[in-house]
């Protein structure tokens, strides 16, 4: 990386410590300007803006010397100063509760979904066990448990059909399906997979659905189909919706009606949010959904404290958020406030209560982010600190927004006055510079954990590592051993074969080859997930942050936009953000700090640039 002009000035270190990552820029200051020399990147060390800092920041800047190829500090090199920024403490927490639950007492109904069904079409009639098939009347459903060869089962069936028995599907509880149907006489719907099949109520009323491939089921995950089916009534086709939703999408279904049992879709209370601010309390639901909790909020901006219902999920999460900033700055709970929330409306694939084959359905759910920001920072301590490692004087350099905005006007093509963004993992930041160099900041709750925590439970990986790679690659169908299909539709051959674990899957297209993601849905679904948490998160605290800091709140008065921090390499966020701002006439784009670093490394280099300046 270079400068405006070399010279033998004094060697300056920048640092930035932040909430995941430490960043620094090694440069030498003279008459004839500033000459940049190195960056590095490390991970921050404890919580940012305490003594813990000192670590990471020490190894930042021994990297950024091997970066500049300067021999370490300590080992005949010496920085004249080293410049910390003032890392004020900002503590998020994420929660996410889900709002109804189905719950389907006594197995009413089961649904199932495996991956290898036999035979196609729809068969309705009485369950009945394969020992009893003997003595069945009428259309017969025959159950199968665990222990049973396939061939003995496909040979007992034949034998039924042949005594005139009327067998219309079967349900199995080993992958056998594909292998049973292809030796009946007469090709019938088969369900396997069912682990808890010796739990089916034998002698009742049953349906079995297998739709041809590539297609879904559309008799059993349609309300009015299972009335068709049951002969249910206006009050029975009401308690089995929940039913008919947690199969729409399957390929086979099985669903089972005893008399005896009933179907509930209750309400979980998840506890009452409470928003002071703007000299006014205001009390909100969680459960009355995100647009009530940011509604509610926008009526106190700003934000004072919000508290959560004692004995609740909400309760909880917040009390956490003010036990760890407790111990980060030694003030007592009662003294910490919460200055920003950001709640977001979901969906979670949730398992239902009583059923036999882990069965899910989608239900609503609230994601809540929360913020804390405490004025009172122990970086003099790390100053300290890092001073003592490196053997040189060490400050603190300036505010970090004042210096983002000052590290982004290196981005070619800016010019004051100018806003950044600083796309981070727990809070989204954004700093304004005017002409008269003034400069204001805010900090809102949500970024990159929040989508990364959306898009896991909404396509219920329980897998952040694997989520977290949804969120940051693009997806592809691996269609063969030598192509995939990307999920713009373009297709991409390959010379040797990709591993048979990844055949027919959805995957990832990371650095190190495509990697598969443990689910079910098409990659247009995942797809979807993905962009829509980003959105949600993202694009809604873009707009959120920048009116903030805007003059009159008016984004229009807004000339450049400049995108900072991890989450501006994200392969689609800068667009998505440059969307929302495109109608208020904003010139909004990744920035490129010096030309060369990119998106990183503006506060490093703000905090040089504003000692040169002095």
């Amino acid at each position: 990386m270079t400068g405006g002009a070399g010279g033998d000035g004094l060697l300056v270190v920048g640092v930035d410590i932040g909430n995941s990552t430490t960043e620094a820029c090694v440069a030498t200051v003279g008459e004839r300007g500033t000459d940049y020399l190195g960056t590095a990147l490390t991970r921050t060390t404890g919580v940012k803006g305490t003594p813990d800092n000192t670590e990471g920041a020490v190894a930042a800047v021994r990297r950024a010397f091997d970066d500049a190829r300067r021999a370490r500090p300590g080992l005949g090199s010496a920085p004249h100063v080293v410049l910390l920024n003032e890392a004020t403490p900002v503590i998020s927490g994420l929660a996410m509760e889900t709002i109804s639950e189905t719950i389907i007492t006594e197995s009413t109904m089961i649904g199932h979904n495996p991956t290898t069904p036999g035979g196609s079409g729809i068969g309705v009639g009485t369950t009945v066990a394969i020992d009893a098939l003997s003595g069945a009347r009428g259309p017969t459903i025959v159950v199968v448990p665990p222990g049973r060869d396939f061939d003995d089962v496909a040979a007992e069936i034949n034998d039924a059909t042949d005594r005139g028995v009327e067998v219309v599907a079967a349900v199995l509880a080993h992958d056998d399906a594909v292998l049973v149907v292809n030796r009946l006489h007469a090709a019938i719907p088969v369900v396997d997979e069912v682990g808890a099949v010796e739990k089916v109520p034998l002698g009742m009323d049953a349906a079995v659905e297998v739709a041809d491939p590539g297609r879904t089921v559309r008799t059993l995950s349609d309300s009015y189909g299972l009335a068709s089916v049951f002969g249910l009534d206006p009050d029975q086709t009401r308690q089995v919706s929940p039913v008919a939703r947690a199969l729409t999408g399957n390929r086979s279904a099985v669903v089972v009606r005893t008399p005896s049992g009933d179907v509930t879709d209750r309400r979980i209370p998840v506890g009452t949010l409470t928003l002071a601010g703007a000299g006014k309390t205001l009390h909100v639901d969680v459960d009355a959904g995100a647009e009530e909790i940011m509604t509610t909020l926008a009526r106190v901006q700003p934000l004072q404290d919000a508290t959560g219902e004692g004995g609740t999920h909400v309760g909880g999460m917040l009390a956490q958020i003010r036990d760890t900033m407790t111990d980060v700055t030694g003030r007592p709970a009662s003294e910490i406030r919460i200055r920003d929330v950001l709640a977001v409306d979901t969906v979670v694939p949730s398992e239902v209560q009583g059923g036999l084959a882990g069965e899910v359905s989608p239900e609503r759910a609230v994601a809540l982010a929360a913020m804390v920001r405490t004025s009172r920072s122990r970086m003099q301590v790390v100053a300290d600190r890092v001073a003592h490692e490196l053997g040189c004087r060490s400050e603190i350099g300036g505010v970090e927004g004042e210096m983002a905005v000052r590290g982004a006007l290196t981005t070619p093509g800016t010019a004051v006055p100018i806003a950044v963004l600083d796309l981070g993992g727990g809070s989204t930041d954004a700093a304004l510079l005017d002409r008269d160099g003034a400069c204001s900041a805010v900090h809102v709750a949500g970024a990159g954990e929040l989508v990364t925590k959306l898009i896991s439970s909404e396509l219920g990986l329980d897998d952040r590592d694997v989520a977290e790679s949804v969120k940051r690659h693009p997806l592809a169908r691996v269609e063969s051993f030598f192509h995939v299909r990307h999920e713009d539709g373009t297709v991409q051959f390959f010379a040797d074969p990709l591993p048979p674990h990844v055949f027919a899957r959805v995957v990832v297209m990371t650095p190190d080859g495509p990697a598969p993601v443990p689910t079910r849905r098409s990659v247009e679904h995942v797809r979807a997930v993905r962009r829509e948490a980003k959105r949600k998160v993202f694009a809604v605290n873009a707009l959120r942050a920048l009116r903030q800091v805007a003059p009159g709140g008016s984004l229009r008065l807004l000339d450049f936009v400049v995108l900072l921090g991890g989450s501006a390499l994200d392969f689609e966020v800068p667009d998505l953000i440059a969307d929302v701002l495109a109608p208020h006439g904003v010139v909004c784009g990744t920035g490129n700090v010096h030309g060369t670093e990119g998106p990183r490394n503006a506060v490093a280099s703000g905090l040089v640039d504003a000692w040169a300046r002095r």
